[in-house]
Parts: structure tokens; sequence; C-alpha cells
């Protein structure tokens, strides 16, 4: 188990508590979400954490399968299907990179709240690419805290490096929005719509799909 796993093992109990009530953030992502999909599409919710969204979107699609590297969060998100008799999703311990997943095999990728935690972008959006079907879309919401340089983003990327480097808390890259939107492109994917959620954390909202 690796230092990111140990970290969401460890607050996937608080995690799943804060996930029972949406912010206004997560309450316009779950609005836009849901414009682009169609009950026959196959969804991949990557980094699914305690299935929240997952579960919101359900009847919205046809099969999803959330995935992500804490098995506390996926045996959470695995209670709530259960408890609700939710029966076209799947929940499963893995990353993105597993051979289970076939190319072409997804009409949408759900990305929320991940990237910035990736330290190879590039290759995961080769994945991504991969894995979406022709015209299939990533949907995803990135915190781009590089954005701004106030003296607070400066101490804050101070911290989370000190913190990083001391193995207290997972890999985090301080995006700016035209960064994140570049490694969207160079993956060849086209961008269709794209929305600041929040003006203090620069939320960011991006839809791309595969050309």
């Amino acid at each position: 188990m690796n230092k990111s796993e140990k970290f969401w093992d460890k607050v996937s109990s608080k995690f799943d508590k804060r996930s029972q009530k949406f912010d206004k953030t997560e309450i316009r992502t779950l609005v836009n979400t849901k414009q682009y999909l169609n009950v026959s599409d196959i969804v991949l919710d990557y980094g699914c954490a305690t299935g929240t969204m997952a579960i919101k979107i359900s009847d919205k699609v046809k099969k999803i399968y959330g995935i992500d590297i804490s098995c506390k969060m996926i045996d959470a998100a695995k209670r709530k299907v259960a408890e609700r008799k939710i029966e076209n999703i799947d929940f499963a311990q893995s990353t993105i990179f597993d051979e289970r997943y076939k190319r072409e095999s997804f009409d949408v990728i759900l990305a929320l709240n991940i990237l910035h935690f990736i330290e190879d972008p590039k290759k995961v959006m080769t994945r991504i690419n991969e894995l979406l079907k022709p015209g299939g879309l990533i949907i995803s919401v990135t915190p781009c805290l590089g954005e701004k340089k106030s003296l607070l983003n400066i101490l804050l990327f101070l911290l989370v490096f000190l913190q990083t480097k001391m193995g207290i808390v997972p890999y985090i890259r301080f995006f700016k929005i035209s960064e994140l939107e570049d490694s969207l492109t160079n993956g060849n994917l086209q961008i269709l719509e794209t929305e600041s959620l929040h003006s203090t954390a620069e939320q960011y909202f991006i839809v791309a799909k595969k050309i």
C-alpha cells in the first residue's frame, strides 16, 4: 500500500460524512454533468471516492464503473449502493491503467477532483483517450490552485510541498487553468465547455470530447 492509499483510507470515514452534504459547487457540477449524459452511456467514474456522484447520476445512464485506489472508499461506496439497491454501478479498488478496462469502452469518463493529484497528467490523458469511444467525453472538475499568485496561495503551496515531502498528504499539482486545458488538448481532446465554479479555489469545470 502506497502513501496515497493510506491517506485516502484514513480520511474515508470523514469523506463519507462530508459527501452527504452537497455544497453549491458540487450541485453545479451535478447539474452540468447531467446535461451530457444519455441513458445508453457506459461511464467510468475515475477517483470515485465514496460513490456520491455515481449514485446521483445512476438513473441517467446505462452502467457506471467506479474506481478508486482506496479500499475503504470503495467499501463505503459499495455499502451505499447496497442500501439503495442500485444495480447499474460496479465499484472496484483499481487504477485507470487496470487492463480489465478495454480500449474505446466508455462513452463518458468522470474525473472529478482527481486530476490535481496526478503526477503524470500526460500519461493519464493518453489512457483516458484510449478508453473513450470515438466522440466520447471526459467531464472534469479540478481546483486550479496555481491560478492566483496571492500570499495565501504561496503559503498554501509551501505547506502542501512540505507535507507532501513528509508523506503527510498525497502529491498535489498547483494547476493553472491554461495548464489544465493544455493537458486535455495535448491528449487529443477537444474542449467543449468550461466554467469556473468557485472564484476563490478556481474549481474549474471542463467537458472535452475525443476527436
